[in-house]
């Protein structure tokens, strides 16, 4: 299993702690069962530098698939979709060494 990133970006004006928002986050993070290794944290404020497309950084996870495909097939369920947002996802590389 490869172990990847999901970043989650959401519309300028999305408010965290909506209830209808959390229990759609919630739903979908459970649907994932084992395949969620880190459920992740929100993000409260965000900048970016370059072009942001008019959303913002919402938060991320950790998740494990047997490839890409099987990674997107999971994040088809976002609930950040819905709402005009995007789901970026990252096949996370292991490193054989470290820089000092």
């Amino acid at each position: 299993m490869a172990t990847f990133l999901f970043t989650y970006r959401v519309p300028h004006d999305y408010a965290l702690g909506r209830p209808d928002a959390a229990s759609a986050w919630s739903d979908w993070f459970a649907s994932m069962g084992d395949g969620l290794l880190d459920i992740g944290k929100p993000v409260a404020q965000a900048a970016a530098l370059g072009a942001a497309a008019g959303t913002r950084l919402g938060g991320y996870s950790l998740v494990t698939a047997d490839d890409l495909d099987a990674a997107l097939a999971l994040a088809k369920g976002c609930p950040a979709l819905a709402i005009g947002g995007v789901v970026e996802v990252g096949a996370l590389a292991e490193l054989t060494g470290r820089a000092a």
